[in-house]
Order: structure tokens, then C-alpha cells, then sequence
């Protein structure tokens, strides 16, 4: 089922660069087949697009999708989630509930984020890809499904094997097809067609009529490294289609600034230092406490993208603002953007709502 790929794909992916159309013929290949899948990727670099890509070209097309993201769920939460439970199985269970693995019975199950799954969960989850059977919690009999499973990662599940955080396994077992989608700053030739692409859909949401960007934009937007990927970039057109006031885009209404993180040699990049900052405090703890607040400060309070710029799972920034949960408390240095309206509210708002069906990379 071979098809080729350019930057006006009806799919609404993106795929101008070499690398971007590897990953769709992988995709194509084994849309087809039930076989389990594992996209790796940096966080939005489109893993759950390219997923639900796999199931509208499968066999099972016209079934259920079912979406599952492990981080965003509490461990204590997360078994009745998946596999359901039945009345009275534990408090609070006023009614028997179907988990999402049955509801994906004959569809396609996307497990997003799988390195975040307990050890617990999953053993249980490794006998429903096994066995092709469920137990609810308080079950007493098993329930056959018939799913097929995709699973995402943005971190390395191998190295999470070696350090014993994740089943070795449950790996092997879901590493039967790994796709690994590159970062946007891998894919220079998607750069133009995404942003044009993206200025039109930002455009048509706000309701601006026309629009343009700059050729000295453009050639910014080449040299910068794009941390947050393809999301990144639909947030960054966003708000400088709302600050651009001729339609014309320039670099100034980008808003890039001098520190940001980049590319080796690019535009924003630093000079390195091996200089420790006089005066900083050498308790590792204390140490912890000041990149935990500085991230949650860069990232706006958003705790999913603190997360990201730490390097833990997400999981793991909660727990340790349980544990200290002045971390979490605004500091009088952050500041709400001021390039944030309530039109941009309301415009980000709608993207969220809508992210699966509009989402492009």
C-alpha cells in the first residue's frame, strides 16, 4: 500500500523532507497488518497523528479509536481506566464500568505515553497482548478483545529496561514495528510548507482574511531549533498572526529572543560555560527545588512542558510538587505573556478541543 508523499498530502501530514516520508512508508507498510506498533519521538513531533494515520489506513478504519494517554491519568486511576470494573469492586464503584482496552474491542487501542504505566499495570497489560483477554477489577471471569495496540514514547524505553523502570518483557512484546519520528529541526525542507500551512488553518480560526510572512522570518525560522517541535511552531504562528497588524508577518512579531534554546551554531545558540554561578547553592536538593522552580517558570506554570524541559516524566514532577508544594506556587517573576488576549485564549482553546482532526506535521 505504497503511496508517495508531498507537502500538500491529503492526510494533512507534512512530508516535503526525506525523513518525514520514511516514516509514512513504515507507516503504510504495516497499516494494514495487526501488528503492534511503537512510535518514539520527542514530544510534539506528531506521534499520536501518525497513529491515528495507521488505524485510518488499517483494516479497522471504520472501528473504534480509542486514545489513552498514561501520564495524564493517576496510578490509582489508571487500572479501572484501562481495564474496567465491575460493581462494588472497590469504593466508590456504584456500577459496573467498561475499561478502554474493551471499548477498543475490533478498533485500535493508542497506549500514548506507555513509559509512564506502572510496573503492576504493566504485567496485566502484557497478558491482554498475550492472551487477548481482560480482567476487570473484581472480576471473576476473563473478557476477550480483540484490539490492536499502538504505543508512543518520548523516552527510551531500552534504557528504561536497563535501569529496571519498565518491563523488559512488555518491551520486546510491543517493539514488534518501533517507528521513530525525527524532531522538526531534522526536518528543514518541512519547515516552509508546515508554516504555511499552519498560518492558513491559524488564519481561518481567527478569521483574518489575509496574511503573509516575511522572507527574513521564514530564514528565522530556519535557524531556530524548535524544542517544542511542530506544536511549538503552531503556537508560535498563532500568536504572531494576533501580533502582526498589516497581516504581514516579520520577525519581530515572531517573538524570538537571544537565549532561546537552539540549534548547535544557530542563531540563539549560547557560548558554552563550564563556570558554576558563584553564590549557588551545592545542596542537591536545594539544587532540585531551583530547576523545578526555573522550569515551571519558563514553561508558564504548564507542568506538562516543565516536565519535558527537566527530562522526568510527568509523573514524576507531580510527585515531587506533592512533596514540596510551595515549587508550585506562582513566584512573583512569572508573569503572564503579554502577547496572550483573550482571543488567543479562546483561539488555543478551540485547537485543544480539536487538536486530532486539525493537528498537522
Amino acid at each position: 500500500m505504497s503511496r508517495e508523499r508531498n507537502s500538500s498530502s491529503a492526510s494533512g501530514i507534512i512530508a516535503a523532507s526525506e525523513s518525514m516520508r520514511s516514516v509514512l512508508r513504515a507507516a503504510d507498510d504495516v497499516a494494514m497488518a495487526p501488528t503492534t506498533v511503537l512510535l518514539f519521538g520527542e514530544s510534539g513531533t506528531g506521534k499520536e497523528v501518525i497513529a491515528r494515520y495507521i488505524h485510518n489506513h488499517s483494516l479497522r478504519a471504520e472501528r473504534s479509536w480509542v486514545a489513552v494517554n498514561c501520564a495524564a491519568i493517576p496510578d490509582d486511576l489508571l487500572e479501572s481506566e484501562l481495564f474496567g470494573h465491575e460493581r462494588g469492586a472497590f469504593t466508590g464503584a456504584g456500577e459496573r464500568r467498561t475499561g478502554r482496552i474493551e471499548q477498543a474491542h475490533l478498533g485500535t487501542l493508542l497506549l500514548d505515553e506507555i513509559s509512564e504505566m506502572p510496573l503492576r499495570l504493566q504485567a496485566k497489560l502484557l497478558r491482554v497482548l498475550q492472551e487477548r483477554e481482560i480482567d476487570r477489577v473484581g472480576g471473576q471471569r476473563p473478557i476477550s478483545v480483540d484490539v490492536r495496540v499502538i504505543c508512543t514514547s518520548n523516552r527510551s524505553l531500552e534504557a528504561m529496561v536497563a535501569e529496571k523502570l519498565f518491563r523488559a518483557d512488555l518491551y520486546y512484546r510491543i517493539n514488534v514495528f518501533p517507528i521513530t519520528l525525527p524532531p522538526l529541526r531534522r526536518r528543514p525542507d518541512d519547515i516552509e510548507p508546515l508554516t504555511r500551512h499552519l498560518l492558513d488553518e491559524a488564519a481561518a480560526a481567527l478569521g483574518r482574511q489575509t496574511h503573509d510572512l516575511a522572507k527574513e522570518s521564514l530564514e528565522l525560522l530556519h535557524k531556530y531549533a524548535f524544542p517544542g517541535n511542530v506544536r511549538e511552531l503552531r503556537n508560535l504562528l498563532e500568536r504572531a498572526l494576533i501580533r502582526t497588524k498589516n497581516g504581514l508577518i516579520g520577525p519581530a512579531d515572531l517573538g524570538l529572543e537571544l537565549g532561546t534554546i537552539a540549534a548547535p551554531g544557530g542563531l540563539f545558540a549560547e557560548p558554552p560555560s563550564n563556570h558554576f554561578p558563584d553564590g549557588a547553592p551545592l545542596d542537591l536538593t536545594a539544587l532540585e527545588h531551583l530547576a523545578i522552580a526555573e522550569a515551571l517558570r519558563r514553561a508558564g506554570g504548564n507542568r506538562t512542558h516543565a516536565a519535558r524541559l527537566l527530562g522526568i516524566a510527568l509523573r514524576t514532577l507531580r510527585n515531587k510538587l506533592r512533596e514540596t508544594p510551595t515549587l508550585a506556587q506562582p513566584s512573583r517573576h512569572l508573569v503572564r505573556p503579554a502577547e496572550v488576549t483573550p482571543e488567543h485564549e479562546n483561539f488555543s482553546a478551540q485547537l485543544s478541543q480539536e487538536d486530532l482532526h486539525h493537528e498537522t506535521f
